[in-house]
C-alpha cells in the first residue's frame, strides 16, 4: 500500500490517503466512514492506531467498489506523506564510501543527529533559504523509515515489526552552517530542509530495504548512485540502536544516511542554487522532486 497526505484544491483540511494507481487516490476517512470503518485524516493518527492496515484495506475495497472517496490526483495537491513526525532522527556517514569522501573514519557505531520536524515537506515544495545566512545548500539522497509501533529497547531481531514502511527522502543541508557551528542542528534544521515522499510505501511492499537503487539528480544530471546494500548499519540496526536511547513512535522517521555524490565534496563543488530541481529516487518507492528558491 502507498499512503500519503493530500488535499484538494478547495482548501479542504489534509486528509490521509491511498494510492490506488497512477492515477487515482482513495480518501481513507471519507471510504472508511461509508464502510463502517472510522479512520483518521491524519497518516501519523492512522500509524498509532490498532489494526490500520486492514482497515485502510477495507476503506479501499469499499471506495473501489462503490467510487466513495475516490479522487484523481491530478485533482488534489500531494503533502509531505507524514507531516506532523514527533522526531526527525537522522543517521551521518552511513556509506562507507561517503565517510571517505570527506576523509572521515568509518564509525563502530551509528552516529546520530537530528532535523527540526518543521524541516519536513512534501513532493513538489519548494526548498527555499536566505543566500545571506547560507551559500551552501547541499543535497542528500536517503532511504527514510517511518516508525509504525512504539518501540523502546527492541532487539535487533524485532525492529522490523516497529517499522511501517519508507519514503524518498532529501537530507538538504546548509555546509557552512553546518561545519561552522562544530555541530548540525542548525544547518541541517532550517524550514523544509527535509523534503519526504512521494508516498509511504508500506514494508510489506518492500522485498529488502537493504537491497534497493538510490540516486540523486540535479537538472537531471545524476551525481549520486548507489545501493542501500552499501549501509553501514542497516534498518534493524538502526531502529534497535535509536530505541535503546529513546523510545520511537508511530509517524517517527529515521533519515538512514547518503551514498557518496553530494555536492561539497565533488571537485569542483556543486551547490544548489537558486532555480536548480533536485529528484531522488529510491527503487521501488519513487522519486521525489523539489525545485530551489532563494527566500528574500
Amino acid at each position: 500500500m502507498r499512503l500519503g497526505q493530500y488535499a484538494t484544491t478547495d482548501g479542504e483540511q489534509p486528509w490521509c490517503g491511498a494510492r490506488t494507481d497512477d492515477e487515482t487516490v482513495v480518501n481513507l476517512a471519507e471510504a472508511g466512514a461509508a464502510a463502517g470503518v472510522d479512520l483518521p485524516r491524519s497518516s501519523t493518527e492512522l500509524l498509532a492506531g490498532w489494526g490500520w492496515r486492514r482497515k485502510a484495506e477495507l476503506a479501499v475495497e469499499h471506495a473501489e467498489e462503490t467510487g466513495t472517496g475516490v479522487y484523481d490526483l491530478d485533482d488534489v495537491d500531494r503533502l509531505a506523506p507524514v507531516h506532523d513526525p514527533q522526531k526527525v532522527v537522522c543517521v551521518g556517514l552511513n556509506y562507507r564510501d561517503h565517510a571517505e569522501e570527506g576523509d572521515n573514519p568509518i564509525p563502530d557505531e551509528p552516529v546520530l543527529f537530528s532535523k527540526f520536524p518543521t524541516t519536513v515537506t512534501g513532493p513538489g515544495n519548494t526548498i527555499s533559504w536566505d543566500p545571506e545566512l547560507t551559500e551552501k545548500v547541499d543535497y542528500e539522497a536517503e532511504l527514510v523509515v517511518v516508525i509504525g509501533e512504539e518501540a523502546r529497547r527492541v532487539d535487533e531481531g524485532e525492529a522490523l515489526e516497529h517499522v511501517a514502511g519508507y519514503l524518498v527522502g532529501n537530507d538538504v543541508s546548509a555546509r557552512d552552517l553546518q561545519h561552522g557551528d562544530g555541530q548540525w542542528v542548525r544547518g541541517k534544521s532550517l524550514d523544509g530542509f527535509a523534503p519526504i515522499g512521494p508516498e509511504l510505501v508500506t514494508a510489506d511492499e518492500v522485498d529488502d530495504p537493504h537491497d534497493l537503487e538510490i540516486w540523486a539528480e540535479v537538472n537531471g544530471d545524476r551525481l549520486q548512485e548507489s545501493t542501500t546494500a552499501n549501509l553501514v548499519f542497516g534498518v534493524d540496526e538502526l531502529v534497535s540502536f535509536c530505541s535503546r536511547a529513546f523510545t520511537l513512535q508511530p509517524g517517527d522517521l529515521i533519515f538512514t544516511g547518503t551514498p557518496p555524490g553530494v555536492g561539497v565534496y565533488r571537485e569542483p563543488p556543486v551547490l544548489l542554487e537558486d532555480g536548480d530541481e533536485v529528484t531522488i529516487g529510491v527503487e521501488g518507492l519513487g522519486e521525489l522532486t523539489n525545485s530551489c528558491a532563494f527566500d528574500t
